[in-house]
């Protein structure tokens, strides 16, 4: 039986890039600043034969210095209608060049690359929104890639619920836990 919640674990997972109205598609990553946790939600872009897990961000955020300083991180995923949670603990890897990083970028198409040719950093003060300036010479891509070393499942259902956790270093063998 854990063999198969580990398989639907990453099929879910799977399904938030592959299907744009999957409620996996938007998670929640959190990182560590000054010993607190900060999060915000990003998008799911891909996973690789590994299951390494791919999202994209501008350089300049502020997730890259938390990232830089520790890499350590938790995504959270939640699924309302199948009542599942999923949680996906590991390190950030930061991909700011190379092949892997030269094959996301051509995937940002048209109006997307706007996101990463701001003038301005992420977070910088504006007078209105309509005053972002643009520098189409200059990109601030960055590929981010969770390396996963723990995974948590949790299915709310009756009669009993489902938690079980993963663990990376030994082969991706399951526990279940208590609820």
């Amino acid at each position: 039986m854990l063999d198969q919640i580990l398989k639907d674990l990453k099929n879910e997972v799977k399904f938030g890039y592959l299907k744009k109205k999957h409620a996996f598609r938007y998670p929640s990553l959190a990182s560590i600043e000054d010993n607190v946790p900060v999060q915000r939600t990003v998008v799911l872009r891909d996973t690789t034969a590994d299951f390494d897990l791919i999202m994209y961000t501008d350089e300049r955020s502020d997730k890259i210095s938390h990232f830089e300083n520790n890499p350590n991180c938790s995504l959270l995923f939640y699924n309302h209608k199948k009542l599942l949670q999923v949680k996906v603990e590991g390190k950030i890897e930061m991909i700011k060049s190379g092949e892997e990083y030269d094959y996301h970028w051509s995937r940002v198409q048209g109006h997307s690359q706007k996101d990463f040719i701001t003038k301005n950093p992420p977070g910088t003060p504006i007078d209105n929104p309509d005053h972002v300036d643009y520098n189409e010479d200059e990109h601030h891509f960055c590929l981010l890639k969770l390396v996963p070393e723990h995974m948590e499942y949790l299915e709310l259902k009756r009669p009993n619920h489902i938690r079980a956790r993963f663990d990376g270093s030994n082969n991706w063998k399951g526990q279940f836990l208590n609820p």
